[in-house]
Protein backbone atom coordinates (compact mmCIF):
# COMPACT_ATOMS: atom_id res chain seq x y z
CA UNK A 1 0.00 0.00 0.00
CA UNK A 2 1.41 2.88 -1.45
CA UNK A 3 1.83 5.77 1.54
CA UNK A 4 -0.96 7.91 -0.37
CA UNK A 5 -3.38 5.14 -0.15
CA UNK A 6 -2.55 5.14 3.58
CA UNK A 7 -3.52 8.68 3.64
CA UNK A 8 -6.81 8.51 1.86
CA UNK A 9 -8.25 5.43 4.47
CA UNK A 10 -6.61 7.01 7.85
CA UNK A 11 -8.94 10.31 5.84
CA UNK A 12 -12.00 8.50 5.66
CA UNK A 13 -11.84 6.69 8.72
CA UNK A 14 -11.04 9.87 11.19
CA UNK A 15 -14.39 11.40 9.61
CA UNK A 16 -16.58 9.10 10.41
CA UNK A 17 -18.08 10.38 13.47
CA UNK A 18 -18.73 8.22 16.37
CA UNK A 19 -22.87 7.64 16.50
CA UNK A 20 -24.53 9.44 19.60
CA UNK A 21 -24.09 8.25 23.27
CA UNK A 22 -27.16 7.31 24.90
CA UNK A 23 -25.78 8.56 29.02
CA UNK A 24 -27.74 7.63 32.14
CA UNK A 25 -27.33 8.61 35.80
CA UNK A 26 -28.71 5.87 38.30
CA UNK A 27 -27.32 8.07 41.10
CA UNK A 28 -29.02 11.22 40.24
CA UNK A 29 -32.23 12.10 41.89
CA UNK A 30 -35.44 9.93 40.02
CA UNK A 31 -39.22 10.73 39.52
CA UNK A 32 -41.18 8.14 40.56
CA UNK A 33 -43.44 7.04 37.88
CA UNK A 34 -47.56 7.35 38.81
CA UNK A 35 -48.72 6.87 35.08
CA UNK A 36 -50.63 3.68 33.57
CA UNK A 37 -50.74 3.80 29.66
CA UNK A 38 -54.18 2.47 28.67
CA UNK A 39 -56.78 3.78 25.78
CA UNK A 40 -60.42 3.77 24.87
CA UNK A 41 -62.81 2.00 22.97
CA UNK A 42 -65.72 3.99 21.02
CA UNK A 43 -68.63 2.26 20.00
CA UNK A 44 -69.45 1.73 16.45
CA UNK A 45 -70.49 -0.97 14.05
CA UNK A 46 -67.30 -2.68 13.40
CA UNK A 47 -67.54 -3.67 17.43
CA UNK A 48 -70.60 -5.18 16.72
CA UNK A 49 -71.24 -8.91 16.86
CA UNK A 50 -70.97 -10.21 13.15
CA UNK A 51 -68.04 -7.59 12.35
CA UNK A 52 -65.63 -8.94 10.50
CA UNK A 53 -62.93 -7.35 12.79
CA UNK A 54 -65.29 -8.17 16.54
CA UNK A 55 -63.25 -11.10 17.36
CA UNK A 56 -59.97 -10.31 16.52
CA UNK A 57 -60.63 -6.37 17.95
CA UNK A 58 -62.25 -7.80 21.34
CA UNK A 59 -59.25 -10.28 21.68
CA UNK A 60 -56.65 -8.03 21.03
CA UNK A 61 -58.10 -5.78 23.78
CA UNK A 62 -58.06 -9.26 26.55
CA UNK A 63 -54.91 -10.07 25.19
CA UNK A 64 -53.76 -6.57 26.31
CA UNK A 65 -54.84 -6.52 29.64
CA UNK A 66 -54.99 -2.62 30.55
CA UNK A 67 -56.61 -0.83 33.58
CA UNK A 68 -58.16 2.17 33.24
CA UNK A 69 -59.94 1.49 29.59
CA UNK A 70 -62.36 3.83 28.67
CA UNK A 71 -65.44 3.10 27.04
CA UNK A 72 -67.51 5.42 25.31
CA UNK A 73 -71.04 4.60 23.50
CA UNK A 74 -70.68 8.18 21.28
CA UNK A 75 -73.62 10.07 19.92
CA UNK A 76 -72.95 9.70 15.98
CA UNK A 77 -74.92 6.11 16.48
CA UNK A 78 -77.45 6.98 18.58
CA UNK A 79 -79.29 3.34 18.87
CA UNK A 80 -76.53 2.86 20.60
CA UNK A 81 -75.62 4.98 22.41
CA UNK A 82 -78.97 6.34 24.16
CA UNK A 83 -80.96 3.81 26.25
CA UNK A 84 -84.12 6.14 25.44
CA UNK A 85 -84.49 7.73 22.16
CA UNK A 86 -87.91 9.26 22.64
CA UNK A 87 -89.55 10.82 25.51
CA UNK A 88 -91.73 9.20 27.61
CA UNK A 89 -95.63 9.49 27.37
CA UNK A 90 -98.43 8.99 29.05
CA UNK A 91 -99.07 5.72 29.23
CA UNK A 92 -95.48 4.11 27.11
CA UNK A 93 -91.44 4.73 27.54
CA UNK A 94 -89.06 3.53 25.16
CA UNK A 95 -85.95 2.09 26.90
CA UNK A 96 -84.20 0.39 24.30
CA UNK A 97 -81.06 -1.36 25.44
CA UNK A 98 -80.86 -4.32 22.07
CA UNK A 99 -78.41 -1.74 20.74
CA UNK A 100 -76.50 -1.10 23.35
CA UNK A 101 -76.23 -4.50 25.89
CA UNK A 102 -74.14 -6.73 23.07
CA UNK A 103 -70.91 -4.57 23.26
CA UNK A 104 -70.80 -3.71 26.98
CA UNK A 105 -71.14 -7.20 27.90
CA UNK A 106 -68.43 -8.19 25.21
CA UNK A 107 -65.92 -4.71 26.57
CA UNK A 108 -66.87 -6.04 30.32
CA UNK A 109 -65.75 -9.14 29.23
CA UNK A 110 -62.46 -8.66 27.45
CA UNK A 111 -61.56 -6.09 30.15
CA UNK A 112 -62.58 -8.43 33.32
CA UNK A 113 -60.45 -8.12 36.29
CA UNK A 114 -59.06 -4.50 35.03
CA UNK A 115 -60.08 -1.45 36.43
CA UNK A 116 -62.76 0.51 33.27
CA UNK A 117 -64.04 3.70 32.94
CA UNK A 118 -68.08 3.81 31.60
CA UNK A 119 -68.65 7.26 29.95
CA UNK A 120 -72.69 7.31 28.00
CA UNK A 121 -71.34 10.63 26.98
CA UNK A 122 -74.91 11.42 24.82
CA UNK A 123 -77.61 12.68 26.77
CA UNK A 124 -80.98 12.26 24.79
CA UNK A 125 -81.74 15.03 22.24
CA UNK A 126 -84.94 15.16 23.26
CA UNK A 127 -84.03 16.80 26.54
CA UNK A 128 -82.59 19.82 24.65
CA UNK A 129 -84.72 22.66 23.44
CA UNK A 130 -84.73 22.63 19.40
CA UNK A 131 -86.22 24.17 16.83
CA UNK A 132 -88.13 20.98 15.54
CA UNK A 133 -87.45 17.01 16.91
CA UNK A 134 -84.77 15.57 15.62
CA UNK A 135 -85.21 12.73 13.16
CA UNK A 136 -82.57 10.31 13.39
CA UNK A 137 -82.02 6.88 11.24
CA UNK A 138 -83.77 3.47 11.61
CA UNK A 139 -80.94 2.06 10.75
CA UNK A 140 -79.09 1.74 14.14
CA UNK A 141 -75.57 1.56 11.65
CA UNK A 142 -75.73 4.68 9.45
CA UNK A 143 -74.02 7.47 10.90
CA UNK A 144 -75.41 10.61 11.89
CA UNK A 145 -73.26 13.39 12.96
CA UNK A 146 -76.36 15.65 13.41
CA UNK A 147 -77.58 14.04 16.49
CA UNK A 148 -76.09 16.54 19.05
CA UNK A 149 -78.96 19.38 18.66
CA UNK A 150 -79.90 22.06 21.29
CA UNK A 151 -77.78 23.90 23.61
CA UNK A 152 -80.74 24.59 26.80
CA UNK A 153 -81.98 21.72 29.03
CA UNK A 154 -85.97 21.51 28.87
CA UNK A 155 -85.91 20.60 32.37
CA UNK A 156 -84.01 23.58 34.17
CA UNK A 157 -83.70 21.40 37.65
CA UNK A 158 -82.12 18.40 36.04
CA UNK A 159 -84.51 15.77 37.09
CA UNK A 160 -84.96 14.62 33.70
CA UNK A 161 -81.48 14.25 33.26
CA UNK A 162 -80.49 13.32 36.44
CA UNK A 163 -82.83 10.31 36.23
CA UNK A 164 -82.20 8.71 32.78
CA UNK A 165 -78.27 8.45 34.10
CA UNK A 166 -79.70 6.92 37.41
CA UNK A 167 -81.34 4.40 35.45
CA UNK A 168 -79.22 3.82 32.62
CA UNK A 169 -76.39 3.02 35.54
CA UNK A 170 -79.10 0.95 37.55
CA UNK A 171 -79.45 -1.50 34.61
CA UNK A 172 -75.77 -1.94 34.68
CA UNK A 173 -75.17 -2.38 38.40
CA UNK A 174 -78.60 -3.18 39.83
CA UNK A 175 -80.11 -5.67 37.48
CA UNK A 176 -82.48 -2.99 36.42
CA UNK A 177 -84.34 0.02 37.38
CA UNK A 178 -87.92 1.35 37.44
CA UNK A 179 -89.08 3.62 34.77
CA UNK A 180 -90.80 6.91 34.38
CA UNK A 181 -94.21 5.33 35.19
CA UNK A 182 -93.18 3.04 37.49
CA UNK A 183 -92.60 -0.22 35.57
CA UNK A 184 -89.72 -2.36 36.31
CA UNK A 185 -87.32 -3.25 33.49
CA UNK A 186 -84.91 -6.26 34.35
CA UNK A 187 -81.24 -6.42 32.85
CA UNK A 188 -79.36 -8.94 35.46
CA UNK A 189 -76.52 -7.15 34.68
CA UNK A 190 -74.67 -6.77 38.02
CA UNK A 191 -71.41 -4.76 37.12
CA UNK A 192 -68.91 -3.17 39.67
CA UNK A 193 -68.15 -0.11 37.96
CA UNK A 194 -65.15 1.75 39.65
CA UNK A 195 -64.87 4.57 37.63
CA UNK A 196 -67.79 6.74 35.39
CA UNK A 197 -66.96 10.29 33.24
CA UNK A 198 -69.62 11.97 32.92
CA UNK A 199 -69.87 13.51 29.92
CA UNK A 200 -67.72 13.96 26.61
CA UNK A 201 -66.53 16.75 25.22
CA UNK A 202 -69.08 19.58 26.62
CA UNK A 203 -67.57 22.43 25.14
CA UNK A 204 -67.53 20.59 21.96
CA UNK A 205 -71.02 18.78 21.66
CA UNK A 206 -73.82 21.24 22.68
CA UNK A 207 -72.06 24.02 23.41
CA UNK A 208 -72.06 23.65 26.96
CA UNK A 209 -70.24 26.45 29.68
CA UNK A 210 -68.33 25.46 32.43
CA UNK A 211 -71.16 26.98 34.99
CA UNK A 212 -73.70 24.88 33.50
CA UNK A 213 -71.66 21.27 32.73
CA UNK A 214 -70.48 21.70 36.71
CA UNK A 215 -73.84 22.19 37.67
CA UNK A 216 -74.99 18.83 35.50
CA UNK A 217 -71.72 17.20 36.70
CA UNK A 218 -72.72 17.51 40.64
CA UNK A 219 -76.36 16.13 39.70
CA UNK A 220 -75.82 13.77 38.25
CA UNK A 221 -72.67 12.72 40.42
CA UNK A 222 -75.11 13.11 43.00
CA UNK A 223 -77.64 10.51 41.77
CA UNK A 224 -74.83 8.25 41.00
CA UNK A 225 -73.35 8.04 44.16
CA UNK A 226 -76.30 6.99 45.68
CA UNK A 227 -76.96 3.98 43.60
CA UNK A 228 -72.76 3.03 43.75
CA UNK A 229 -71.03 4.85 46.82
CA UNK A 230 -67.83 3.11 45.37
CA UNK A 231 -67.48 4.18 42.18
CA UNK A 232 -65.28 7.72 41.36
CA UNK A 233 -66.48 10.20 39.10
CA UNK A 234 -64.16 11.88 36.68
CA UNK A 235 -65.19 15.22 34.88
CA UNK A 236 -64.49 17.73 32.12
CA UNK A 237 -63.64 15.53 29.34
CA UNK A 238 -62.74 18.61 27.22
CA UNK A 239 -62.12 18.57 23.58
CA UNK A 240 -60.02 21.52 23.76
CA UNK A 241 -57.87 21.87 26.69
CA UNK A 242 -56.82 25.46 25.91
CA UNK A 243 -59.38 27.63 27.70
CA UNK A 244 -58.24 28.03 31.46
CA UNK A 245 -62.00 29.43 32.22
CA UNK A 246 -62.95 25.25 32.47
CA UNK A 247 -60.47 24.46 34.82
CA UNK A 248 -60.55 27.66 37.04
CA UNK A 249 -64.05 27.16 37.21
CA UNK A 250 -64.38 23.28 37.84
CA UNK A 251 -61.66 22.50 40.19
CA UNK A 252 -62.74 25.14 42.44
CA UNK A 253 -64.41 23.54 45.47
CA UNK A 254 -66.47 26.85 45.69
CA UNK A 255 -68.08 26.01 42.91
CA UNK A 256 -69.78 22.77 43.60
CA UNK A 257 -72.83 21.55 45.45
CA UNK A 258 -73.90 19.51 47.85
CA UNK A 259 -70.82 18.08 49.02
CA UNK A 260 -69.64 16.89 45.62
CA UNK A 261 -65.60 17.76 44.71
CA UNK A 262 -63.91 16.63 41.55
CA UNK A 263 -62.57 13.21 42.15
CA UNK A 264 -60.71 13.22 38.55
CA UNK A 265 -60.52 15.34 35.49
CA UNK A 266 -59.92 14.28 31.59
CA UNK A 267 -59.32 16.13 28.06
CA UNK A 268 -58.04 15.35 24.96
CA UNK A 269 -55.27 15.50 22.73
CA UNK A 270 -54.89 15.31 18.51
CA UNK A 271 -51.92 16.34 16.69
CA UNK A 272 -52.46 16.77 13.14
CA UNK A 273 -50.87 18.45 9.58
CA UNK A 274 -50.26 21.87 9.66
CA UNK A 275 -51.39 22.04 6.30
CA UNK A 276 -53.54 19.64 3.90
CA UNK A 277 -50.86 19.54 1.70
CA UNK A 278 -48.61 18.00 4.10
CA UNK A 279 -46.85 14.66 3.47
CA UNK A 280 -45.36 12.40 5.85
CA UNK A 281 -41.83 13.81 5.75
CA UNK A 282 -43.46 17.06 6.78
CA UNK A 283 -46.39 16.65 9.57
CA UNK A 284 -44.25 14.40 11.30
CA UNK A 285 -42.35 17.45 12.71
CA UNK A 286 -45.85 19.00 13.09
CA UNK A 287 -47.25 16.13 15.31
CA UNK A 288 -44.27 16.58 17.54
CA UNK A 289 -44.61 20.45 17.14
CA UNK A 290 -48.42 20.38 18.47
CA UNK A 291 -47.45 18.06 21.14
CA UNK A 292 -44.74 20.03 22.95
CA UNK A 293 -47.54 22.85 22.76
CA UNK A 294 -50.26 20.31 24.31
CA UNK A 295 -47.46 19.62 27.09
CA UNK A 296 -46.98 23.29 27.87
CA UNK A 297 -50.66 23.73 28.65
CA UNK A 298 -50.57 20.64 30.39
CA UNK A 299 -47.85 22.01 32.97
CA UNK A 300 -50.72 25.21 32.65
CA UNK A 301 -53.50 23.21 33.77
CA UNK A 302 -51.51 20.89 36.53
CA UNK A 303 -50.67 24.12 38.01
CA UNK A 304 -54.30 25.25 38.60
CA UNK A 305 -55.25 21.54 39.72
CA UNK A 306 -52.63 21.60 42.48
CA UNK A 307 -53.53 24.98 43.46
CA UNK A 308 -57.72 24.16 43.91
CA UNK A 309 -57.86 20.40 44.25
CA UNK A 310 -54.75 18.94 44.73
CA UNK A 311 -56.56 15.44 45.85
CA UNK A 312 -58.08 15.24 41.98
CA UNK A 313 -56.73 12.64 39.79
CA UNK A 314 -55.92 13.37 36.00
CA UNK A 315 -56.51 10.98 33.09
CA UNK A 316 -55.47 12.70 29.77
CA UNK A 317 -57.82 9.63 28.07
CA UNK A 318 -57.89 10.49 24.37
CA UNK A 319 -54.48 10.69 22.36
CA UNK A 320 -53.84 10.35 18.85
CA UNK A 321 -53.59 11.94 15.15
CA UNK A 322 -56.17 13.60 12.59
CA UNK A 323 -55.08 13.65 9.43
CA UNK A 324 -58.40 15.91 8.26
CA UNK A 325 -61.22 14.67 9.63
CA UNK A 326 -63.92 11.77 9.96
CA UNK A 327 -64.00 10.29 6.90
CA UNK A 328 -60.50 11.00 5.37
CA UNK A 329 -60.13 8.32 2.70
CA UNK A 330 -57.06 8.43 0.82
CA UNK A 331 -54.17 6.17 1.13
CA UNK A 332 -52.75 6.19 4.80
CA UNK A 333 -48.81 5.43 4.46
CA UNK A 334 -47.81 2.19 6.42
CA UNK A 335 -45.23 4.25 8.66
CA UNK A 336 -48.24 6.50 9.41
CA UNK A 337 -49.06 3.91 11.99
CA UNK A 338 -45.30 3.96 13.55
CA UNK A 339 -45.23 8.17 13.55
CA UNK A 340 -48.44 7.77 15.58
CA UNK A 341 -47.24 5.01 17.84
CA UNK A 342 -44.06 7.43 18.39
CA UNK A 343 -45.96 10.39 19.27
CA UNK A 344 -48.07 8.68 21.71
CA UNK A 345 -44.61 6.93 23.34
CA UNK A 346 -43.51 10.43 23.62
CA UNK A 347 -46.68 11.73 25.16
CA UNK A 348 -46.53 8.84 27.70
CA UNK A 349 -42.98 9.42 28.64
CA UNK A 350 -43.74 13.39 28.91
CA UNK A 351 -46.69 12.81 31.01
CA UNK A 352 -45.05 10.54 33.27
CA UNK A 353 -42.68 13.59 34.19
CA UNK A 354 -45.64 15.22 34.88
CA UNK A 355 -46.99 12.98 37.52
CA UNK A 356 -50.17 12.75 34.87
CA UNK A 357 -52.09 9.29 36.57
CA UNK A 358 -53.69 7.82 33.58
CA UNK A 359 -52.58 8.35 29.43
CA UNK A 360 -55.05 6.92 27.32
CA UNK A 361 -54.61 5.95 23.54
CA UNK A 362 -57.40 7.08 21.47
CA UNK A 363 -58.98 4.32 20.02
CA UNK A 364 -59.30 0.59 19.67
CA UNK A 365 -61.49 0.63 16.26
CA UNK A 366 -61.87 3.50 13.60
CA UNK A 367 -62.49 3.58 10.11
CA UNK A 368 -63.65 5.49 6.91
CA UNK A 369 -66.33 7.85 8.48
CA UNK A 370 -65.09 6.82 11.70
CA UNK A 371 -61.95 8.68 11.61
CA UNK A 372 -59.94 5.52 10.32
CA UNK A 373 -56.45 7.54 11.29
CA UNK A 374 -57.26 7.04 14.94
CA UNK A 375 -57.45 3.68 14.66
CA UNK A 376 -55.30 0.94 16.34
CA UNK A 377 -57.07 -2.25 14.71
CA UNK A 378 -56.41 -2.44 11.05
CA UNK A 379 -60.32 -2.24 9.70
CA UNK A 380 -60.27 -4.72 6.90
CA UNK A 381 -57.88 -7.95 8.50
CA UNK A 382 -58.85 -7.35 12.06
CA UNK A 383 -55.09 -7.33 13.17
CA UNK A 384 -53.58 -4.94 15.52
CA UNK A 385 -51.30 -2.34 14.23
CA UNK A 386 -48.39 -0.14 15.36
CA UNK A 387 -50.26 2.15 17.13
CA UNK A 388 -51.88 -0.93 19.49
CA UNK A 389 -48.23 -2.61 19.62
CA UNK A 390 -46.66 0.30 21.09
CA UNK A 391 -49.49 0.55 23.93
CA UNK A 392 -48.90 -2.84 24.41
CA UNK A 393 -44.63 -2.46 24.19
CA UNK A 394 -45.56 0.51 27.86
CA UNK A 395 -47.79 -1.41 29.16
CA UNK A 396 -45.45 -4.61 29.25
CA UNK A 397 -42.10 -2.91 30.35
CA UNK A 398 -43.51 0.36 32.58
CA UNK A 399 -46.42 1.33 34.83
CA UNK A 400 -46.95 2.65 38.74
CA UNK A 401 -43.76 2.91 41.09
CA UNK A 402 -41.28 2.86 38.12
CA UNK A 403 -38.36 5.32 38.96
CA UNK A 404 -37.11 7.66 35.82
CA UNK A 405 -33.65 8.44 36.19
CA UNK A 406 -31.85 11.33 34.24
CA UNK A 407 -31.38 10.26 30.84
CA UNK A 408 -29.50 12.08 27.78
CA UNK A 409 -29.77 10.66 24.37
CA UNK A 410 -27.64 12.52 22.63
CA UNK A 411 -29.16 12.93 19.56
CA UNK A 412 -32.36 15.13 19.17
CA UNK A 413 -34.15 12.81 16.87
CA UNK A 414 -34.25 10.14 19.50
CA UNK A 415 -36.20 10.15 22.96
CA UNK A 416 -34.11 8.30 25.53
CA UNK A 417 -35.68 7.64 29.01
CA UNK A 418 -33.81 4.96 31.24
CA UNK A 419 -36.36 3.30 34.10
CA UNK A 420 -35.81 1.26 37.48
CA UNK A 421 -38.44 -1.05 37.38
CA UNK A 422 -39.87 -3.95 39.65
CA UNK A 423 -38.41 -5.87 36.46
CA UNK A 424 -34.92 -4.32 35.98
CA UNK A 425 -33.35 -1.68 34.33
CA UNK A 426 -35.16 -0.32 31.07
CA UNK A 427 -34.20 1.73 28.12
CA UNK A 428 -37.26 3.37 26.29
CA UNK A 429 -36.18 4.86 22.74
CA UNK A 430 -37.94 7.02 20.48
CA UNK A 431 -36.85 7.77 17.02
CA UNK A 432 -38.94 10.61 16.45
CA UNK A 433 -37.95 10.93 13.00
CA UNK A 434 -38.16 9.60 9.23
CA UNK A 435 -35.32 8.00 9.01
CA UNK A 436 -32.66 5.63 10.57
CA UNK A 437 -30.82 6.63 13.92
CA UNK A 438 -27.62 4.93 15.18
CA UNK A 439 -27.17 5.03 18.71
CA UNK A 440 -24.35 4.20 21.09
CA UNK A 441 -25.49 2.64 24.61
CA UNK A 442 -23.79 2.29 27.94
CA UNK A 443 -22.16 -0.68 29.27
CA UNK A 444 -25.54 -2.34 30.57
CA UNK A 445 -26.64 -2.71 27.15
CA UNK A 446 -23.94 -5.21 25.92
CA UNK A 447 -25.68 -7.91 23.56
CA UNK A 448 -29.14 -6.81 25.32
CA UNK A 449 -33.23 -8.13 24.64
CA UNK A 450 -34.53 -5.45 23.08
CA UNK A 451 -38.21 -5.32 22.53
CA UNK A 452 -39.65 -2.98 19.25
CA UNK A 453 -42.24 -1.80 17.38
CA UNK A 454 -41.92 -3.27 14.03
CA UNK A 455 -43.82 -1.74 11.33
CA UNK A 456 -44.59 -5.21 9.35
CA UNK A 457 -44.01 -7.93 12.06
CA UNK A 458 -45.76 -6.43 15.13
CA UNK A 459 -43.86 -6.49 18.37
CA UNK A 460 -40.82 -8.10 18.27
CA UNK A 461 -37.77 -9.15 20.21
CA UNK A 462 -34.01 -9.11 18.99
CA UNK A 463 -30.37 -8.99 20.91
CA UNK A 464 -27.96 -6.20 20.36
CA UNK A 465 -24.71 -7.50 19.13
CA UNK A 466 -22.56 -5.01 21.24
CA UNK A 467 -23.83 -1.43 22.92
CA UNK A 468 -24.88 0.15 19.22
CA UNK A 469 -28.25 -0.44 18.59
CA UNK A 470 -30.17 1.00 14.83
CA UNK A 471 -33.49 2.57 15.09
CA UNK A 472 -35.96 2.29 12.14
CA UNK A 473 -37.93 5.16 10.94
CA UNK A 474 -40.73 6.10 13.87
CA UNK A 475 -39.48 3.08 15.96
CA UNK A 476 -40.30 2.36 19.37
CA UNK A 477 -38.00 0.28 21.51
CA UNK A 478 -37.17 -1.23 24.61
CA UNK A 479 -33.68 -2.27 25.99
CA UNK A 480 -33.58 -4.51 28.90
CA UNK A 481 -30.27 -3.42 30.41
CA UNK A 482 -27.78 -5.33 32.82
CA UNK A 483 -28.30 -4.90 36.61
Amino acid sequence: MTGLAALCIYQVFAQTPAPPAVSINWSAPAKVSNTTPTLQVVVNPMLKRGSPIHDGSFAALKELGADYVRFVPWFPYPHAAVAELKAPGKDSTYWDFSHIDPIVEDFMSATSGHSVVLNFSTIPVWMFKTDRPVEYPADPDKVFWEYNQGAELRDSTMNELTGYFARLFSWYTKGGFTDELGVFHASNHHYSIPYWEVLNEPDLEHSITPQLYTRMYDAIVTALRKISPETKFIGLGLAFEGNPEWFEYFLNPANHTGGIRPEGISYHFYGTKSAKEQTLDQYQYSFFDQANGFLDRVRYIEAIRRRLAPETFTTINELGNILEGSNYTKPIPLLYWNLSGAMYSYLFVELARLGIDVVGESQLVGYPTQFPDVSMMNWTTGQPNARFWCLKLLKEHFGKGDRMVHTASGSPAVVAQAFSTAKGKKLLLINKRNQKQQLQLPDEADRAEVSLVDGGRGLVSDRLKGKTIVLNPFEVAVVQLKD
